[in-house]
């Protein structure tokens, strides 16, 4: 991602997004961790290794899928919401890009924790 200004120009590295986005995700409490990204062939057609988050910027917006395991005990639909209204802010304020969606894929839930 790179944007221009008058005097130059600031370029983003995806892995800067990821690293947001996954950071952001793990200071949720009831978040257990990251989990791999296991969504059908992808994972055996690239070899991108996916650490629980995966960016993509179109069109000036960055589309966000997490993949994660939770805690037990917790309501999985505000520890959901929680992590998309977090992510999104920390990129909008961090990087200042808008962000067009944050999708959470919950992978397991983490009974020993």
């Amino acid at each position: 991602m790179t944007t221009y200004n008058e005097i130059g120009k600031t370029t983003v590295s995806s892995e800067v997004l990821n690293k947001i986005a996954r950071l952001t995700t793990l200071s949720v409490k009831g978040v257990s961790r990251m989990s791999g990204c296991r969504d059908g062939l992808s994972h055996l057609i690239t070899s991108e290794e996916c650490r629980g988050v995966k960016v993509q910027v179109k069109d000036g917006l960055v589309f966000v899928e997490i993949y994660v395991i939770l805690i037990s005990d917790m309501n999985v639909r505000d520890i959901s919401r929680e992590i998309q209204s977090r992510v999104s802010r920390s990129i909008a304020e961090m990087i200042g890009l808008d962000v067009g969606g944050v999708n959470i894929h919950i992978m397991d839930i983490d009974f020993n924790a």
